[in-house]
């Protein structure tokens, strides 16, 4: 599967009824306005990712639009989305779906989002198979959750994202909480018959020091952004910071696959965490555009899932250079080529992102993108034209 990774939010804009439009208009963000122009011009894109010879493509259905009130269902959305997904369909680009890509509505953020255990158990779970059954004819899978990991660190630790916390018993009850969400999803929307993948956020983390603070800060590290998704996964228990493991042996092989984003590597010194390899450019998001670590991450996970089919499901750089995206691009699809050769089962890649887009708290100024706003394609497009060709 090669393919390409969005979110209605970076394309559509924000949801007037999102906590993320809330949160633009408080001051907080940039404001996302119309997003990219994607809303309208959906069937025109898949064209263009079709002439490139991509088959796939990720998107998500904003659950704001979808129930803007507590269980009020807005028909108007429901029918754009599907001809957005038909459109798909009729360039033969095959869609997968994520049901949270960062923002919630709002009436749900205002129950206490995932903070609440009901919250998941009833309202998102009523979403999930609300959107199976609407949508599971034109979808080719499902992403559930997107990189359950930084939402709740983004949300209740850095106080980059709504609701804009600092609390750690909070993070560690929503870092419980939306692991749990994306599991359950999981088996829920494998019943449509279609493949269900994770999404989490995963890097590795150097030590650069003989400080006792530093190993400490690994574990730490580990536990939160590795462990918690992968032993859920792989053996039914979440065992997230001091909480009580919670024992969920139905959960465990919820996915049919394992995705994961990746887009850089750490270090970390005196017990904080650095930008890593420290010789590398730094990107504006703060971290070294390494795609070397790529070959870190598949190689971890080769030990820690041996026989589990596996996604890059985003892997990008944001800059301005798109000749800084050609090289980065093609490293990353050499590593996953020799990836392959070692006996790593991946089963697709897609990169982030397809037409440059809205990137939450950098606006518009941070490019991702192989296809640029207007639409014209960037140089970047012919690695992945190259790499989509039918051997």
């Amino acid at each position: 599967m090669w393919g390409t990774g969005a979110s209605s939010t970076q394309c559509e804009g924000a949801a007037p009824q999102s906590d993320w439009f809330a949160w633009e208009r408080a001051g907080n963000a940039p404001r996302s306005e119309n997003g990219n122009g994607f809303a309208t011009q959906y069937a025109h894109d898949f064209k263009i990712l079709a002439s490139l010879g991509l088959t796939h493509h990720r998107l998500s259905i904003e659950w704001a639009r979808i129930e803007p009130q507590q269980g009020e269902r807005n028909q108007k959305a429901i029918d754009h989305y599907r001809k957005i997904l038909t459109a798909a369909r009729e360039s033969k680009i095959n869609i997968w779906v994520c049901l949270h890509h960062f923002t919630l509505p709002n009436w749900f953020a205002k129950l206490g989002g995932f903070l609440i255990k009901e919250n998941r158990t009833k309202y998102w779970l009523q979403h999930v198979d609300f959107i199976a059954e609407t949508f599971a004819d034109l979808v080719a899978g499902w992403q559930p959750v997107n990189e359950t990991n930084y939402y709740a660190t983004a949300g209740y630790l850095a106080r980059g994202w709504p609701p804009g916390r600092n609390n750690v018993e909070e993070w560690l009850t929503v870092s419980q909480q939306i692991q749990l969400a994306t599991a359950e999803a999981a088996v829920r929307l494998k019943q449509t018959g279609k493949p269900v993948a994770s999404i989490f956020g995963l890097s590795t983390l150097e030590l650069l020091d003989d400080s006792s603070a530093s190993p400490k800060f690994a574990a730490r590290f580990y536990d939160a952004n590795w462990n918690a998704g992968i032993k859920l996964f792989r053996d039914g228990i979440l065992q997230i910071g001091t909480r009580e493991p919670v024992l969920r042996p139905d959960l465990a092989g919820c996915f049919d696959m394992f995705g994961f984003s990746y887009y850089s590597a750490h270090g970390v010194r005196n017990g904080k965490i650095v930008a890593y390899p420290e010789t590398e450019k730094i990107s504006p998001l703060g971290y070294a555009i390494w795609p070397d670590g790529l070959e870190l991450v598949l190689n971890r996970l080769k030990k820690e899932l041996p026989n589990t089919p596996l996604i890059v499901a985003e892997y990008g750089v944001g800059t301005a250079d798109d000749n800084e995206r050609s090289m980065y691009l093609s490293a990353g699809l050499d590593t996953v080529h020799k990836a392959i050769a070692r006996g790593i089962d991946i089963r697709g890649f897609f990169h982030w992102t397809a037409v440059d887009n809205y990137e939450w708290l950098h606006g518009y100024d941070l490019q991702f993108g192989i296809i640029n706003a207007d639409r014209t394609t960037k140089p970047s497009s012919e690695v992945l034209r190259q790499e989509a060709k039918p051997s």
